[in-house]
């Protein structure tokens, strides 16, 4: 199944890059276990994420678990850049993605 859109006909949600786009987001906001229909699916932020940033291997870590969940999106290419920091307790990162549509810039605080 290939994401075009969203939606069905004249009431389109979003297509293409919009619904890549969309689909990235989700996944990122989608907790390990929490979808019924796959409990292994979701991003492991209660067990593998949150309390594990003392060091820089543990944000290379957590930066791993993010891009896997963006790579692991439907119609995505590639990470062309990802940059990441943790201040305070707060971890945030940015990136351009690369889709079958175009590119992408992608930023979340978690």
């Amino acid at each position: 199944m290939t994401i075009t859109h969203l939606g069905r006909g004249q009431q389109n949600l979003t297509y293409g890059i919009f619904a890549v786009s969309q689909a990235i987001k989700t996944r990122l906001k989608l907790l390990y276990g929490e979808w019924w229909e796959d409990i292994e699916d979701g991003l492991p932020l209660f067990e593998q994420i949150l309390g594990k940033l003392s060091s820089s291997k543990d944000l290379t870590i957590v930066d791993s678990k993010i891009k896997e969940r963006i790579i692991g999106t439907q119609d995505v290419t590639s990470i062309e850049e990802f940059s990441s920091t943790c201040k305070e307790r707060r971890y945030s990162f940015e990136c351009t993605v690369n889709t079958k549509y175009g590119s992408i810039s992608i930023s979340n605080n978690l």
